[in-house]
């Protein structure tokens, strides 16, 4: 019986791949899921296993031909016996792979997909370790993000034999993280501190792993040869990570990078400030998440990029409140969720982002993009730090509708379940550091938006109406938005028509 070898998905958007390498060659013994070839894509490097045991009966796919997305790459004879196998030994290279004493199956557990554009993570916890019995389903460790922190369950049950990265490591995409035995005779295979030599698609720890040393007959990647050539580089200049030390496309524009980095070298950070010994011993230093310090890139990479600027009003609450309170009672009756406050500045929101849309819109190059949509982002405080789901097309949304999407994200937001989806693709974002009991602040782009609007603290205030003065609940108001793309005029159009709109809300029925 023969078995095909084809092209696995590659990723979002990419549709072909270059061989770069075959392992082995027609006529060689293969066992499950040892490598047979590597293909390169414009992003990655991706390692093709052997689907089945038997020989390697023709390769149909040769080093340096591009193939599509589920191609033929070779068929393999499958052998007689298949029960011996699957027990047979993996190739020296996977050793990490090897089966624990008592019998059982190995099964891999690999890194989750992390989203679009993600491509690393860091462990943040293993809630097992090496010998722990595992069910299926049952969490194993915990990753953190860019964005957000990824559980990873157990693919099956049994016993945890072998952890490859240990806490604070970094792991790439696809990467192994560890290995169960399955049955009830699983011992570990390597028993103590886990393994952290680094796998296909990680990095091994913080320090990292030195690049595999290069044997003489290793070929390096056409494309990394055509790449080096383009760019007037010797092999030399290039740190080769594939297999034996071999160069890759990757490995090329890596080391172009450092080479610009070094000729233009980043502006310093600023120095800390000199403290004595005295102050040192009481001082403590601990690492950023890969969340703060993305939240610290993203919001500087706004105020380096964006021309920002922040326009004020505020808003007598009174209409709102009345409102609120008169219809609370029967609104939780029947949706089942609370009214708040914030899908009247929701409603008011998407009322004035149609009367001024470029405050919706976004720069592309020398483009503005407009949006016919509204996809709101609702900024949230979460232990972690600052996420921002976001509730897409909110513009055909009923205020029972907006009011459980927001209950809905923000209890994903606390628990950390957020995925990559729910917090991408926002048009307009509002903030509410009213809650912390901000008066008032000037929000911070989310990019690459072009308006942020901010809430305050409700306060009771004297108000000079009609010729007296009264007390009223005001609440500052703050829209950020980018000067490139949102006129003086626009901008502040664009606040008073959410002022209006909350001071009388019977204007977003009759749409005015």
């Amino acid at each position: 019986m023969t078995s095909e070898v084809r092209v696995p998905t590659l990723g979002e958007s990419v549709t072909e791949a270059t061989v770069a390498t075959w392992f082995k060659k027609p006529g060689d013994a293969v066992a499950v899921d040892e490598m047979l070839c590597e293909l390169e894509t414009d992003k990655v490097t991706v390692e093709v296993p052997s689907p089945v045991a038997g020989t390697l009966a023709d390769i149909v796919a040769a080093e340096g031909e591009t193939v599509g997305v589920d191609a033929l790459l070779a068929n393999i004879s499958e052998s007689g016996d298949k029960p011996a196998a699957k027990e047979a030994k993996p190739a020296p290279e996977a050793k990490a792979e090897a089966p624990a004493s008592g019998g059982g199956e190995t099964v891999d557990v690999m890194v989750p997909t992390l989203g679009e554009s993600v491509t690393e993570a860091t462990i943040s916890t293993w809630f097992k370790k090496v010998g722990d019995k595992v069910e299926a389903d049952e969490m194993l460790c915990e990753l953190e993000t860019d964005k957000v922190s990824v559980e990873v369950p157990a693919p099956s049950a049994g016993t945890l034999t072998k952890i490859l990265f240990e806490e604070g490591s970094t792991v790439e995409a696809n990467a192994k993280l560890a290995i169960i035995t399955e049955g009830e005779g699983g011992a570990s295979a390597t028993e103590g501190t886990p393994d952290t030599t680094a796998e296909p698609g990680g990095y091994g720890g913080d320090k990292g792993k030195p690049p595999p040393s290069r044997s003489g007959d290793t070929e390096d990647a056409p494309s990394a040869k055509k790449a080096m050539a383009e760019a007037g580089i010797s092999r030399d200049q290039v740190t080769g990570t594939g297999r034996d030390g071999r160069v890759m496309k990757e490995d090329v524009a890596k080391a172009l990078e450092v080479g610009k980095k070094a000729s233009n070298p980043a502006p310093a950070a600023a120095p800390r400030a000199p403290s004595t010994a005295q102050d040192a011993s009481r001082e403590e230093r601990v690492k950023m998440t890969r969340l703060r310090q993305t939240i610290a890139r993203r919001l500087k990479d706004s105020q380096n990029t964006a021309a920002m600027l922040t326009t004020y009003n505020e808003v007598d609450m009174t209409e709102i409140m009345e409102l609120r309170n008169e219809y609370k009672d029967l609104f939780l009756k029947k949706h089942g969720v609370k009214l708040g406050f914030m899908s009247f500045f929701t409603k008011a929101c998407i009322h004035a982002l149609h009367e001024v849309p470029e405050v919706n819109a976004e720069i592309d190059g020398t483009d503005v993009v407009y949006k016919n949509y509204v996809n709101m982002g609702i900024a949230a405080g979460t232990p972690t730090g600052l996420v921002v789901p976001v509730i897409k097309d909110v513009q055909g949304m009923s205020f029972a509708t907006i009011e459980k999407s927001i209950a809905e994200m923000g209890a994903k937001a606390r628990d950390g379940k957020l995925s990559m989806a729910e917090m991408q693709g926002g048009t307009f974002t509002i903030s509410n550091g009213g809650v912390y009991g901000s008066l008032m602040s000037s929000p911070i782009l989310n990019p690459p938006q072009s308006g942020i609007l901010g809430m305050h603290k409700i306060q009771d205030r004297p108000m000079a109406i009609n010729g007296q003065v009264v007390i009223r609940p005001m609440m500052y108001l703050a829209l950020s938005y980018d000067h490139r793309i949102v006129d003086g005029k626009g901008a502040v159009t664009f606040l008073v028509r959410v002022k209006e709109a909350l001071e009388d809300p019977r204007r977003l029925l009759m749409d005015l």
